[in-house]
């Protein structure tokens, strides 16, 4: 793709600095560029903005509901942009020289009159190797788990590990671990080899249910980082975004965060010797949670006991402790843990409307 090719298009990646960091990523999702576009609201460009920047907004403190200009400092970056009528092979050019994929091309006036993106080629193949826990009672979902695996349950008419399967195979993942212990049958005979999902299926058999860290002890051949991944997780999370984001900071583990937030019921009293210094009503608290989605390097499997219950966050606390890096990703893109019959209707009513990874 060399640039937008009508308005339309354009106009969906445009964004004004009193939207909120949440639009921004739905922008950046709807234009399918990875990359959202900041303007006055004359018009006028400001700068680029991408998943990176939200990422790490959200990582210092902010809210999603937080607007940008509070979330960025909007004015200290400086994008690299060209005139509009600027030729093709200098563009190219300079976002070689500049290491970006994207440039805007702005008009006379400071407008972006198109976004030029360079030429991307990349491996279609991740270099790792993901793992699917399947193995739960979903004792939370009965009596729909009565019958039916956890990861087998229809969402939107599919079974919820077939939409996994299909993410990761999207993204270039082709070597997939599942781990099983409630009615692997049902599970191995809808699946098989992996073949018909364009993917290689290893199974890996609980005996008894080991923790999501535990059962990675019988995976063997482990060359390549690991991609874990909860079962009841309906995401279109970019794995290629969490791989770069997980080599970058070289760190051993990579947990997967999102942000929840919810209201204190009462008023909150800071006090101190009894003195009262503030007083809040029903405040809301946000917090950065555990997504069920982790990304290791092999070398941190032998801080896994041989034996025993062992769960990831038994793995992340070994880690900490020797001092090894460990780093969180905020999923800013569609998330749901599937563990209640709540969250379940909820899948059912947003797989048709949440625009998935092409």
């Amino acid at each position: 793709m060399t640039g937008m090719d009508t308005r339309f298009e354009l106009e969906r990646i445009l964004i004004q600095p009193t939207a909120t960091v949440q639009d921004a990523m739905a922008s950046i999702d709807a234009g399918g560029r990875g990359i959202a576009l900041l303007v006055r609201s004359d018009g006028h460009f400001i700068r680029t903005i991408t998943d990176g920047d939200l990422r790490r907004a959200i990582l210092a403190g902010h809210a999603v509901t937080t607007r940008l200009d509070a979330a960025l400092d909007i004015t200290a970056v400086r994008s690299i942009t060209a005139p509009v009528n600027t030729p093709r092979d200098e563009q190219l050019a300079l976002m070689v020289r500049c290491g970006v994929r994207h440039l805007p091309l702005l008009s006379v006036d400071g407008t972006v009159s198109e976004l030029s993106c360079a030429e991307h080629v990349q491996d279609d193949k991740l270099r790792l190797q993901a793992v699917i826990m399947a193995g739960g009672f979903g004792t939370r979902l009965r009596p729909l788990t009565d019958d039916t695996p956890k990861p087998m349950l229809p969402v939107g008419g599919r079974p919820l590990m077939e939409r996994t399967i299909e993410g990761l195979q999207r993204a270039g993942v082709s070597r997939i671990n599942v781990t099983t212990h409630y009615m692997p049958e049902k599970i191995i005979q809808h699946f098989g080899g992996g073949q018909k999902f364009g993917v290689e299926l290893n199974y890996v058999s609980e005996d008894q249910p080991l923790g999501t860290a535990g059962a990675l002890r019988l995976i063997s051949e482990v060359e390549e980082p690991l991609l874990v991944m909860n079962g009841d997780i309906l995401t279109n999370i970019d794995y290629r975004s969490l791989l770069k984001y997980h080599r970058e900071h070289d760190a051993k583990l990579t947990v997967a965060l999102r942000q929840y937030e919810m209201q204190v019921p009462y008023g909150v009293v800071e006090a101190k010797d009894g003195v009262v210094s503030e007083l809040r009503e029903k405040p809301r608290i946000t917090f950065l949670v555990n997504a069920g989605i982790y990304l290791l390097e092999p070398s941190v499997l032998r801080y896994i006991p041989e034996s025993g219950r062992y769960d990831m966050t038994d793995l992340i606390n070994r880690l900490l402790q020797q001092g090894e890096t460990v780093v969180g990703f905020p999923v800013m893109e569609y998330w749901l843990d599937i563990g209640r019959l709540d969250d379940f209707q909820k899948a059912q009513e947003d797989v048709n409307r949440v625009r998935w990874a092409a």
